[in-house]
């Protein structure tokens, strides 16, 4: 049997990509911070699926947490890696709270790179596997008022496109999923009422998630490198390849006060 690692599993996306993985009858390694909410996600897979479902209770921005995740995995053959767990923040740096954005650096950065690396080891040993990282459309260019996020996703990204370089040819491949704004719990995080503002905006609408993880799975499972769900998107990241910074860097900042006001 085939198995599944999914972080950030217990809504949203993670949530979506565990589903995805149990239809095609993937046992499952669910990873959370969220024990109850874990559980019922456990429990509802398992009641629709023919599938085991392992959960681990487990907080990505403490250190040791990585570590205590492969003592429980490293046993068992891990064929997909979905690194999703993730957080925003809004304000100006000099006001937000460090607390925040460290663990936010934290998350984002060091725990998802060290159980890359870790899982990465064994899938080129095994010759296969597959690598999805969450990223986002914020990972291609600088943004105000959310630098720390900003900063972070565009790490997610290029570390992912070079990792995806380095494994060609070892039966491994490596997928970054960079959607725009997706209907998840990551607005409560950012700032009150930043849903309905964006349903306001038109273009800036929320996706749907179910979509969204269907799209970005889709292009995992075909090895492509880079996911970019939706035209709007794929306009957005083309205009920020072309646009010099001095340009998009205060539109992405008005754009990020409008949907917030």
């Amino acid at each position: 049997m085939k198995t599944g690692l999914v972080t950030g599993a217990a809504s949203g996306l993670g949530f979506e990509f565990s589903n995805l993985l149990a239809q095609d009858s993937f046992d499952l390694v669910l990873v959370d911070v969220d024990e109850p909410k874990l559980m019922a996600v456990k429990q509802k897979i398992q009641d629709t699926y023919q599938v085991k479902v392992y959960p681990i209770i487990c907080d990505l921005k403490q250190p040791g947490c990585i570590d205590l995740i492969y003592e429980q995995i490293k046993d068992r053959n891990i064929d997909v890696l979905i690194n999703n767990a993730g957080f925003g923040l809004y304000g100006f740096f000099s006001e937000t709270a460090w607390e925040l954005e460290e663990s936010m650096i934290y998350m984002h950065i060091l725990t998802m790179t060290h159980l890359t690396k870790l899982i990465l080891k064994d899938m080129i040993k095994m010759k296969s596997g597959k690598i999805l990282n969450v990223c986002s459309v914020a990972a291609f260019q600088p943004g105000p008022l959310m630098a720390v996020y900003y900063a972070t996703k565009a790490y997610i990204l290029s570390f992912s496109e070079a990792l995806a370089n380095e494994v060609k040819g070892t039966g491994v491949t490596v997928t970054v999923l960079c959607p725009g704004q997706t209907k998840t719990n990551f607005q409560k995080t950012t700032a009150k009422n930043s849903k309905e503002k964006l349903s306001r905006a038109g273009f800036l609408s929320p996706a749907d998630p179910v979509k969204v993880a269907l799209y970005g799975y889709n292009d995992m499972l075909s090895g492509y490198t880079k996911s970019v769900p939706g035209l709007i998107n794929k306009f957005l990241v083309l205009v920020s390849r072309i646009t010099p910074n001095r340009f998009s860097v205060p539109l992405i900042r008005k754009i990020q006060v409008q949907i917030r006001k």
